[in-house]
């Protein structure tokens, strides 16, 4: 299951099927119409899903073969087809790529393929794109420089940046970097992938509106970004460039697994 930030969410089904439900501004449920649903409904196309992301106004899926597909706004060329027409229904991601993984960001999209590239499309005003220009791109553009992907994670809310996790468990960020949600220490945004500081080999990592979470592979949870609302949580309301440890004797990879 995935919520979107876009006051909607959706899931798939132990068999393959994708529902979602909530507001269906641009098409974001899938299901060939506009209207808002307060129970799933079946996502259109009749395809199976092994995974989807719910974004803002659009969402995206891989299917079992690794294809993606993605519906709803494309205002940007978030869809990822080649056009910047809004779609109801999905639409095959372009390219003949396959896909391991993918997220969906505001109006900007990334998947990391099976040989461990990532490639995003959509907006790149701030660098999001990672590919060294700020020109959107309605087709997927690889993210330069040689690395290895484990995994991405396409910012959210007012996040025009995106995160990856190399196969190394080396984090990686690039794009708007306002508050230091990118990690670097500094302010400063960047077109290409930039090293977060600090050394810390993740597990997983998760970027938000402005701010962006890790969890290390012995479990320990960082933070870094915007912290108005104590978000990191440090225990502080300070902005940090850096990642900083969140606070408390926690295990976040065995709780992760259903442990206690």
């Amino acid at each position: 299951v995935s919520a979107g930030i876009g006051d909607y969410g959706c899931g798939i089904t132990t068999s393959g099927s994708g529902y979602c439900w909530g507001r269906n501004k641009n098409g974001r449920l899938g299901d060939g119409t506009t209207k808002a649903s307060t129970a799933p409904v079946a996502v259109g196309g009749g395809l199976t899903f092994a995974e989807v992301s719910a974004g803002d106004d659009h969402t995206c899926g891989i299917t079992p073969s690794g294809a993606g597909y993605c519906w709803g706004s494309n205002v940007s060329g978030q869809l990822g087809n080649g056009t910047t027409t809004d779609n109801g229904t999905p639409v095959k991601v372009v390219g003949g790529l396959t896909f391991a993984a993918v997220s969906t960001g505001v109006q900007h999209s990334c998947g990391v393929t099976t040989g461990g590239a990532v490639y995003c499309w959509g907006d790149n005003t701030y660098g999001q794109l990672g590919n060294g220009t700020t020109i959107s791109s309605s087709v997927p553009v690889i993210v330069p420089g040689g690395l290895t992907f484990a995994a991405v994670s396409a910012g959210n809310g007012l996040g025009a940046y995106s995160c990856g996790l190399a196969s190394s468990g080396a984090a990686y960020c690039w794009g708007y970097n306002g508050f230091g949600e990118r990690g670097d220490g500094t302010t400063t945004a960047s077109l290409v992938p930039v090293s977060v500081a600090g050394g810390l080999t993740l597990a997983s990592i998760s970027a938000g509106g402005s701010h962006t979470c890790g969890v290390t592979t012995g479990g320990a949870a960082y933070c870094w970004g915007y912290n108005d609302d104590g978000q990191l949580g440090n225990g502080l309301e300070t902005d940090s460039y850096s990642p900083v440890a969140v606070a408390g004797d926690l295990d976040l990879e065995l709780r992760g697994r259903g442990q206690p």
